[in-house]
């Protein structure tokens, strides 16, 4: 870009921003078709909760309530999922087109967030501030490690919450800056960042970062003043004190009992030491993903991560340790000569604590970065706008650079984009990526079984034993691709190996099942139990029996096993007994209540029953579990004489 053009352009930086909106339209509109992927089965595709039919309060309560992601339920996202639902169905093109419309939603909001940043720590003219606000954020709108937030249906989760951080964080700049010109705007200031915050969290609890975000702004650029030249405001200091640091101290105490529990990681293949030396080499990576992106490195899925297992085991956690107090140091140093840059290093930084830190989370995801990665883009921005003018040379190599950088996000997110756009292309090109990634290679061999229709002469067949068996010897693999293996032959009525049962079995005695696991020996039960597969009982028992042999077990997975021995074992006294320990597990979550209320009805066990309708009765707030509970009482109502007592017995029938 000339001298010339960037100077016309900067005096109109609304021109920039539309030109920036159009450009990321043009990007991603080839991703827009495609398919489901991953988690967007358990949370949209598979979940009844989100596939409203009609408008009326249970059916949105229960949508709002119906994700299994969270013990929080991220009720906003869920909702929003419904609502789509509603109007166009089970079409994750629709999905997509909306989660695009928050992305530009977002990149407005950072537009607007950064131009009231520079506006408070510039002394530019403002029409030259908001250029570089635009700048920045249609540099963000294209980064390609925001890709998986657009185009991964189920991240709405992280760009929804993210749209009220933004916000609110914007509220609180501009609220910060009429108070430092002497204005009223200490309500307007801390009621965006109160409100946004429990908004935000409705959609997914990172938005609970948000005070934090608010505090490093107010270290960075207003310093605690009430106004230019005065003393710290008393006011501010209460503020951060009540919203952040007594939720802090009151989330630690509550999470520590939990984090020093060896049972909280003993479903990871991590303990908290080695997650933290880990989280080390996986931020330094983030950064580099960033601002240099590679293919290889935005793969997706990350399940081949090397684990850290000491500050030399590997070398770069030591390096990478380095770096981040590097990266603080200068964050630090930036804060009197260049604030902004200094509070975009302090906000990525500070994003990454939640999720980067002690909570027992899988490790590496890309659309951690969503919020983060602007204060990436913030930081270069305002570092190479401030390249002085007397150093023209320097200066325009800068400007060169951040043109190539961008040419390098745009065409790498639109290559990205394109191959979403079609399920075979992006399992190809993410089995490429990833090639010792288990996920990786496994759904490469699930989107070829689907592409072959289960048509033993499909080429697709053919194709898909390789990347399958491939993945079952992979380090770390879950029994995903042996659940597909026998599933695939067994619909088609060819032969299953018994190696592929053999590996099953011995990954599930030798850890705790994971989620991935739980869904393959559930599909396999309910093909069975549907008669589309004809294996054997004998196998898929000593499976489920494998992953019961262990002392932690999720009430998933007893659930689960309890219908496997009602519909397949015919063992009710197991059943019952099993899906119990499945609501001692998880008292509050009201399908496995229904199951064992349904369990109590087919063994006239008429005492539980009454247990569970009086739990699911005190749990149907608004009326969400109306569809669950008529039956339910229906079947008591059938079973109670009019003289019977409500007894710990059976009453007699």
């Amino acid at each position: 870009m000339s001298t010339g053009i960037y100077n016309r352009l900067i005096k109109h930086p609304w021109i920039i921003f539309f030109l920036g909106i159009v450009l990321t339209i043009a990007v991603y509109i080839p991703g827009l078709s495609g398919g489901w992927l991953f988690d967007d089965f358990p949370n949209i595709v598979d979940n009844p909760g989100v596939h409203l039919e009609r408008w009326n309060v249970p059916n949105l309560v229960n949508a709002a309530l119906s994700s299994p992601s969270s013990d929080f339920k991220r009720p906003l996202a869920s909702l929003s999922f419904a609502i789509n639902y509603l109007f166009t169905g089970n079409d994750p093109s629709a999905m997509k087109l909306t989660n695009l419309v928050i992305h530009l939603l977002n990149g407005l909001a950072a537009f607007l967030l950064v131009r009231e940043l520079l506006w408070a720590t510039r002394s530019e003219a403002r029409t030259r501030a908001a250029c570089i606000a635009s700048l920045v954020a249609t540099g963000w709108l294209l980064l390609p490690i925001n890709l998986t937030a657009v185009l991964y249906v189920v991240q709405r989760m992280e760009s929804l919450a993210n749209l009220s951080v933004l916000l609110g964080l914007w509220g609180y700049v501009a609220g910060r800056r009429q108070m430092m010109q002497g204005g009223h705007g200490l309500l307007l200031a801390t009621g965006s960042v109160a409100a946004a915050t429990a908004i935000g969290v409705l959609a997914k609890e990172t938005a609970v970062m948000l005070p934090l975000y608010a505090a490093l702004t107010e270290f960075f650029i207003f310093r605690g003043k009430r106004h230019e030249g005065a003393t710290r405001d008393w006011r501010i200091f209460a503020f951060f004190a009540a919203i952040l640091l007594v939720p802090m101290i009151a989330g630690g105490l509550w999470l520590l009992p939990g984090l020093i529990d060896p049972a909280t990681w003993v479903t990871r293949d991590f303990t908290l030491k080695t997650r933290l030396l880990s989280e080390a080499r996986i931020i330094v990576d983030y950064v580099i993903w960033t601002i240099f992106p590679s293919p290889h490195a935005l793969s997706f899925y990350h399940d081949d991560f090397v684990i850290s297992q000491g500050l030399l085991d590997p070398p770069t956690t030591a390096l990478s340790v380095a770096a981040l107090a590097g990266l603080t140091l200068l964050s630090g140093l930036l804060r009197h000569s260049l604030p902004a840059a200094g509070l975009g290093i302090a906000l990525f930084l500070g994003c990454h604590l939640l999720t980067g830190t002690v909570l027992p989370l899988e490790l590496v995801y890309e659309h951690r970065n969503y919020f983060s990665s602007l204060g990436l883009v913030l930081a270069l921005l305002v570092a190479v706008e401030s390249v002085p003018h007397a150093f023209s040379i320097a200066r325009r190599l800068a400007y060169f650079a951040i043109v190539l950088l961008a040419g390098l996000w745009t065409v790498q997110t639109f290559v990205t984009a394109k191959a979403w756009g079609d399920p075979i292309a992006l399992a190809r090109e993410l089995a490429w990526r990833g090639p010792e990634s288990p996920r990786a290679q496994y759904e490469l061999g699930r989107t070829y079984i689907i592409a072959s229709h289960y048509d033993p002469a499909s080429p697709f067949t053919r194709l898909a034993y390789e990347p399958l068996e491939r993945a079952t010897r992979l380090p770390g693999s879950a029994i995903l691709p042996e659940q597909a293996l026998i599933f695939m032959n067994s619909k088609m009525h060819l032969a299953i190996k018994d190696a592929w049962w053999t590996s099953m079995i011995n990954k599930l005695k030798m850890r705790p099942a994971t989620i991935q696991d739980e869904s393959s020996l559930d599909a396999l039960a309910a093909c069975l139990r549907d008669t589309s597969c004809d294996f054997p009982v004998d196998p898929l028992y000593n499976a489920f029996s494998a992953a019961m042999s262990h002392d932690r077990r999720s009430p998933r997975l007893l659930a689960m096993y309890a219908n496997f021995a009602w519909s397949t074992l015919h063992d009710g006294d197991l059943a019952i007994r099993v899906q119990r320990e499945a609501v001692a597990a998880a008292p509050r979550e009201a399908a496995y209540r229904v199951g064992l209320a349904r369990y109590a009805i087919k063994l006239n066990d008429y005492a539980e029953l009454l247990r569970q309708i009086d739990s699911l009765e005190a749990m149907n707030v608004g009326g969400r579990l109306e569809a669950d509970l008529a039956p339910l009482r229906a079947a008591r109502d059938r079973a109670s004489p009019p003289n019977c007592a409500r007894t710990e017995e059976p009453c007699a029938q």
